[in-house]
């Protein structure tokens, strides 16, 4: 198959500048809106049913629920074999007794005719304490993923990796707040698994970076921006693939197993799942390869690289690079060099300011 030629690391400001504005948007959404938390974190009601008619479904449950005025519901079906048993829905804090709560429970009765239905109060089970330490092993996940990308690959590539990885999960978040998704544990566990998913993306291309750096001069390959172009078009059908593969199964689980079966807590989890998927094959390319080129072409020894490929396709042209006399010791002498094409003239010159 032949290797495509897209101009990742040439176009480098347009990625910045979409992803900028994402970022911009997420981080208002997350400032102005904030997350629509579920009762896991902030707590609630709960109401359970005990041996519910047969075909009775969680969405109709839940519609239930919010016609009686219950706010952010979630309706489960519990089953033994093809049988529902029970089920559980869960509504934002109700006082126990009050009207709100008894017309929510007899509009749960009125649909799904239980044997019985019972009334509780759940508290936050991922509260402060639990956020907390799942943020400290965040943190700890991000060192060692660093160091160990530092030590197989390079410095620069992990903290690339990183960067790539961040914008990952901020877009994901700013999406879920500007959209009003609901953010449950099944959530946050898809947002850890993109972690992941995106750094094993972002890898296989600077894998291959790595893997190409020994041809950095030749021909094609002379700076480390023309490498890492080239490297990122050779991984490119392995990314898109995987990427596609992977996306499949989940966005059935999104649309089957969310809409089609009514389960929440699968759609929860499917619904991060593909938008920081997704987010994560443009990221690995549009992201992490171009900003490693940028801050590569920083270094002395890529500016002289840069330099020398500029005078071999000026020779190559027939093009002669002439450099301006000037007294020595004159503000001229000391002023910085810049080299600028004379077209007409099938040369280039060098010039101080």
């Amino acid at each position: 198959m032949k290797t495509p030629k897209v101009d990742f690391v040439g176009k480098s400001a347009r990625w910045a500048l979409i992803s900028g504005i994402l970022i911009a948007l997420s981080l208002g959404a997350l400032v102005i809106r904030g997350l629509d938390l579920s009762i896991d974190f902030v707590g609630g009601t709960a109401f359970q049913l005990t041996d519910p008619r047969d075909d009775v479904t969680a969405q109709e449950l839940r519609e239930a629920a919010e016609g009686a005025g219950a706010t952010d519901v979630v309706a489960q079906l519990q089953f033994d074999g093809d049988d529902a048993t029970g089920a559980i829905v869960r509504t934002e804090a109700l006082e126990p007794g009050s009207a709100e709560a008894q017309a929510v429970q007899v509009a749960l009765i009125e649909v799904a005719a239980p044997e019985e239905v019972s009334t509780s109060f759940v508290g936050p089970t991922w509260g402060e304490r639990i956020t907390r330490q799942a943020l400290e092993a965040l943190v700890v996940f991000l060192v060692v993923v660093m160091i160990y990308i530092s030590v197989r690959l390079e410095f620069k590539m992990a903290v690339a990796a990183v960067i790539a990885l961040a914008h990952d999960l901020l877009i994901t978040i700013g999406l879920y707040a500007l959209v009003g998704f609901n953010v449950s544990p099944a959530t946050m566990i898809a947002l850890l698994t993109i972690l992941g998913y995106s750094l094993y993306d972002t890898v296989v291309v600077f894998d291959r970076v790595k893997e190409n750096s020994v041809t950095l001069g030749d021909p094609g390959r002379r700076t480390y921006g023309e490498l890492v172009n080239s490297s990122m078009n050779e991984v490119l059908y392995r990314s898109l693939n995987t990427s596609i593969t992977s996306l499949l199964p989940v966005g059935a689980l999104l649309f089957l197993g969310g809409q089609v079966l009514g389960a929440g807590t699968l759609q929860d989890l499917a619904l991060a799942l593909f938008i920081g998927m997704a987010l994560g094959v443009y990221s690995s390319l549009f992201v992490a390869g171009p900003f490693l080129a940028w801050w590569k072409t920083h270094e002395p020894e890529e500016q002289r690289r840069i330099a020398k490929a500029a005078r071999a396709d000026a020779l190559a042209r027939g093009e002669e690079l002439v450099a301006p006399q000037h007294a020595p010791g004159s503000p001229e002498s000391r002023a910085p060099i810049t080299t600028e094409y004379v077209r007409g003239e099938g040369r280039k010159r060098r010039k101080r300011h």
